[in-house]
């Protein structure tokens, strides 16, 4: 069984865009040296984004189920590119643990932030369609 879930996205001047997901709102912009503001991140940085956060909260996840306290943590995301324009090579997500942290569930934290659903959906990607709208 499938679900669709939509979400609108609107222009807000000049290469500004804004997606609405609930009751939030992701602005993107593009640089100044881009032609934009620089009122938000560009799609590709939330993109990049998206993968760490993701990793991030399969983290602090891990550690709530364990009664580990994440003061200290901390998760740094390094991203290589290519000579291609907006193409990343690698993303190497570095996590610092925090003071304390068992030995034994070293391994084990890296394997939960693997299972990220954001960075799978990029492992696996889905089909994209672009179409035109009925009026």
């Amino acid at each position: 069984m499938s679900s669709i879930k939509t979400f609108d996205v609107s222009f807000a001047g000049g290469v500004a865009i804004e997606a609405h997901i609930g009751k939030h709102t992701v602005r993107t912009d593009q640089s100044t040296d881009e032609g934009g503001q620089d009122s938000g991140p560009s799609p590709f940085g939330l993109l990049m984004a998206s993968v760490a956060t993701c990793a991030g909260v399969y983290a602090v996840r891990f550690c709530e189920n364990r009664d580990i306290a994440i003061q200290g943590m901390k998760l740094r995301a390094l991203c290589e590119f290519t000579d291609k324009p907006f193409h990343m090579d690698r993303m190497t997500l570095e996590l610092t643990l925090p003071d304390g942290f068992p030995e034994k569930y070293k391994g084990a934290i890296l394997r939960a932030m693997d299972l990220c659903a954001v960075k799978k959906n990029i492992i696996d990607p889905p089909e994209f369609d672009t179409v035109l709208a009925e009026r």
